[in-house]
């Protein structure tokens, strides 16, 4: 019997306590503290942005035909405020004076070969120096020569009042007036 009050009262002390430990876990631990900080932060940043540059690309001009005597010229400037781009075909017009003289002398037109081929001054000068001078007016040989001594300002290469400005010093003076925008723009 004593052995049976021993196991209840060791079960009455024993139970209580586990159970007490068991909420013990379940319990929040809760601590107080008061901690008291002053931060002093000095700090020199730099920020170095990479972007891409700005760009002017100039245009592609297809001149990849090579029966047309033509060829493309582009350009393109930028600046980090502006940038133009421009392009534009230039007939190359000894190129196609070749090309109607070849085809006028194949369709057994000599003469009118010849003519196309004295517009160019180089040509109108060697033809007068090899004695064969360019025909003129449909008259050939000393006629032509005479023609062409009292018609001095048809000659190729002679300056003639009528005339305006030629196509190329127009594309020359028009590229110089944007070359020297460009120039402004870059100072």
């Amino acid at each position: 019997m004593r052995l049976l009050k021993f196991v209840v009262a060791f079960c009455f002390m024993v139970l209580p306590s586990a159970l007490y430990a068991q909420d013990a876990l379940n319990a929040p631990i809760i601590t107080e503290a008061t901690t008291n900080s002053t931060v002093t932060t000095q700090s020199d940043t730099r920020t170095k942005l990479e972007s891409p540059p700005p760009s002017a690309i100039s245009p592609t001009i297809n001149t990849s035909n090579s029966d047309l005597c033509t060829f493309g010229v582009a350009g393109a400037i930028q600046t980090q405020i502006l940038g133009i781009s421009t392009g534009t075909q230039v007939t190359d017009e000894n190129c196609e004076r070749l090309k109607l003289a070849k085809t006028l002398y194949d369709m057994g037109m000599k003469v009118a070969a010849v003519s196309t081929m004295c517009q160019d001054k180089r040509v109108f000068d060697a033809m007068m120096d090899a004695g064969t001078p360019c025909p003129f007016d449909g008259m050939i040989g000393e006629d032509a020569k005479a023609a062409w001594a009292v018609n001095e300002e048809k000659q190729p290469g002679k300056k003639k009042d009528d005339e305006g400005i030629s196509e190329s010093t127009q594309t020359l003076l028009g590229g110089a007036g944007i070359a020297s925008l460009l120039f402004l723009l870059l100072l």
